[in-house]
């Protein structure tokens, strides 16, 4: 399966390293172009690569890592998306107070639905500070940072749970992102919240630690 990541910023970056620290392929871009993210690419090693924004568009899981304003003109350049899956880890923010953005109560990866045309949306990788997300989800003591994850399709929760996992961290799936969406995006109760999970002999998922980002 080829995943690709659009845009190369911290939250972009900090994925990007997820995946060079796991060994998996991926495509790294931004709207800069090849040559601003090559660098990145060159430092993270073989497993990434730096590519134009209109080839990871192509990848059959690509992750939104750009501001959420130019989310829509990105996904509307591709016509159908052919039910590939698309991969939300932007926050919808009102920069002049740093609040969340005015959704009418709906969650932005629902929004990201509309325009992305055909495309199973899954929110993931949005919650963590940038700073934890870069970091390895292995805590030393056999437990992991969780990862939360949300979509309208089953299915694809479950691909982006499984990606989820080979990149180290605990997927926790939330449900629909009318109800697990929400918990998650900027602003809600689960946003920059960092958990453990805890190993077999330990405190039960349900006990998580909440640790200081």
């Amino acid at each position: 399966m080829r995943h690709a990541i659009v845009g190369a910023g911290n939250i972009g970056s900090a994925v990007a390293r997820a995946f060079a620290r796991a060994g998996l392929p991926v495509e790294l871009s931004a709207a800069r172009g090849v040559a601003a993210v090559a660098p990145l690419a060159r430092e993270l090693g073989p497993s990434v690569t730096a590519v134009d924004v209109t080839d990871a568009l192509l990848a059959d899981v690509v992750v939104l890592a750009t501001p959420f304003e130019a989310v829509r003109a990105l996904v509307e350049q591709v016509p159908d998306w052919e039910q590939r899956i698309v991969v939300d880890a932007t926050n919808a923010v009102d920069y002049t107070d740093f609040s969340p953005a005015d959704l009418g109560g709906r969650p932005s990866s629902d929004l990201v639905a509309e325009w992305a045309v055909n495309a199973r949306v899954v929110k993931a990788f949005g919650h963590l500070w940038a700073k934890v997300l870069a970091r390895d989800p292995a805590d030393g003591q056999g437990g992991r940072r969780v990862a939360f994850l949300s979509g309208n399709s089953p299915e694809a929760n479950r691909t982006v749970g499984e990606l989820v996992d080979q990149l180290g961290f605990e997927p926790i799936d939330l449900g629909r992102n009318d109800a697990g969406g929400l918990l998650q995006s900027f602003g809600g109760p689960l946003t920059t919240r960092s958990f453990i999970s805890q190993p077999i002999g330990g405190p039960s998922p349900a006990e998580m630690d909440l640790l200081d980002p």
